[in-house]
Formats: C-alpha cells, structure tokens, sequence
C-alpha cells in the first residue's frame, strides 16, 4: 500500500458522534470486537497527578472508560540511581513526582489490574537501565506480564552527530540481545529529532538499517513523527514488521518543529497543539489499518499530562472504538 501523508489527514472538520456517549466498558468491549481494532491501550504518562493523587480511582476511571491495556512509565524501584536522580531534578518543573508503580510493589499493581481487567504489555524506561541492569526487568515481568521494554528517547548527549545515531545502532542491538534471554522484546519510541536529511542521510534510518530486526522494535509516536516532518504511512511500510506498539494522539493542526527537534523546548512548544482523537488532522481509520497491516500489535493513547483526563481520554477512547 503506497499512501501519501496528505492522505490520513482529515479533509473535512466533520467527526463522528455515534459512539460519543458509550454506557459502559462492556458496551466498549462489543465494539471493539466489531471495530478496527480489538483492544485500545493508553500510556499512564497521559494522566500522572490524577494517579499520583488517587492511583486505585485513577485506573478503575480508565477501566470503566474501556481501556483494557496499560503502558507505564519510569522510573521504577528498580531502575538505576541516574535515572532517578535525573527524574528527580525534573518533577519540580512537572508539578508531579509519581512513576513506576507509584509507590506499590508490583505484586499489589497486577492484583489490582486483576481485578479491572487490566493488562500490561509494555513498559517505558531509560537508557541507563536497559545498557547496564537489564536484569532488573526480570522478576516485574514475571509478576506484571509485561513483554515490551521500551526506550522513549534517546539522551541528548547521545544523538549529537551521525556518528552517535550508528554507536547507538550497536547500543540498541546489545540491549535487543540482552533484553531476548530475559524473554523481553527492546522497543525504540521515537520523537520528532534524527528524521531530517543530514549529510545525505536521515539519522534514524541509518541506525534501524543497522539494527537487528528481530531483536530491535519500534514504537511510533503519530504526533512526534508528523512534527518531525515526517510521513507514518513511509515508516510503518519501510519497516513493516518492527513496529510493534503505536502511540494515538491527535494533532489541533499540521505543525511541525521550528527547527529540528532536537531538543525539549521545540516539543513543549507543540505541546498545545495536541488533541484526543477524533479532534484535529488525523484520519485514524486510514492509519491504523497500515498499521495493522503491518505488524502493529499495542495501540496506546497517550495525550501527555493532558487537562481534564476524564474527559480528554474519554473522548479518543470514543472516536477509536467507533473506527
């Protein structure tokens, strides 16, 4: 299937309302069986002070709401001392400090999606972790059932050159490697930095041409790809078969990055800019069926520390199911 960006992009403003008021999660579940896709996931980083705040209400709301996978994100308890020092210096800048399994042990986090009827196939974490303690994911992925580990950006020491995008290729194939004799799968989230010509060639094919496929996978970021100027459509067939997760979250307009996306003050920038599905640019319907098509397993909404969750996630679990 050969489709251009334009055509995902919506054509008209117009969205469907027919499932807009959903009674229940189990009305979601018949419409699920019967939609495009037969579960919808979300990223826990989409709503982190309502769970800091009350974490047993905060899931059973996304339960009820219909979402029936989970995605965290790190640090955890088990994560390397950097990478809870760095999350530490950042919490006060995000107004929030909750993480992992925000404060439980993971044997009470699987009880507790026992019993909403949750699962967790995929886990966000940081570079130190999964370079030198990657055993550390074993004993949770046993308890919890994850199967992803995933990296959601690359540290900005380590993308300054082309150099850095090909060491970090034989980065991500140690940890691949390593990530398979625990049972894991390695996924790579991308933002919207190493997606521009540079010196003849585009950085982050270069390092997924240097990656193993079966043991290097991606996770795409709709938004963050379409800000890098990017086209989805181009990605999910080029490398058909490696993206295994996909991040759903919608776009107010076609913006892209004012430079190259390289650092954080370009991606707060578009912050405002993203939407719950169903409310901007994006034509879902087309993209998730290259997406399935092409190896896709995991759809996770994620609207980043999104306003008024309850209503936000609602409203794209509600446009995605009707699909």
């Amino acid at each position: 299937m050969n489709m251009k960006r334009s055509t995902f992009l919506k054509t008209s403003a117009a969205a469907s309302l027919g499932t807009a008021l959903l009674p229940n999660s189990i009305m979601a579940k018949n419409l699920l069986e019967d939609g495009l896709v037969d579960s919808i996931g979300i990223q826990l980083f989409s709503l982190p002070k309502t769970l800091e705040t009350d974490f047993e209400s905060g899931m059973k709301m996304l339960a009820d709401m219909g979402y029936s996978e989970i995605e965290l994100y790190g640090p955890f308890s088990f994560s390397s001392q950097a990478a809870k020092d760095g999350w530490k210096a950042v919490t006060p800048m995000l107004g929030f400090s909750g993480s992992g399994f925000f404060g439980r042990e993971a044997i009470e986090v699987k009880a507790l999606f026992n019993d909403l009827g949750l699962s967790i196939p995929s886990v966000h974490t940081d570079l130190d972790t999964l370079e030198n303690h990657m055993e550390n994911f074993a004993e949770s992925a046993e308890t919890l059932g994850f199967e992803y580990v995933v990296l959601p950006a690359i540290p900005d020491d380590r993308r300054k050159t082309m150099d850095d995008y090909k060491k970090m290729a034989d980065t991500f194939n140690t940890i691949g490697a390593n990530a398979k004799k625990l049972g894991l799968k390695f996924g790579y989230h991308n933002h919207g930095y190493g997606l521009n010509m540079v010196d003849d060639s585009i950085p982050f094919e270069v390092m997924m041409d240097n990656t193993d496929p079966e043991s290097v996978f991606l996770e795409m970021d709709i938004f963050w790809t379409m800000a890098g100027k990017a086209d989805p459509i181009h990605y999910l067939e080029k490398y058909s078969g490696r993206y295994h997760c996909m991040h759903l979250k919608d776009m107010k307009e076609n913006k892209t990055f004012s430079g190259d996306g390289g650092d954080a003050s370009q991606w707060v920038a578009l912050f405002p800019n993203m939407a719950s599905a169903g409310d901007g640019v994006v034509d879902f319907k087309a993209l998730l069926e290259v997406a399935k098509a092409n190896g896709v397993k995991h759809f996770f909404v994620e609207q980043d520390m999104v306003q008024n969750p309850e209503v936000a996630l609602k409203k794209s679990f509600n446009h995605l199911i009707g699909l």
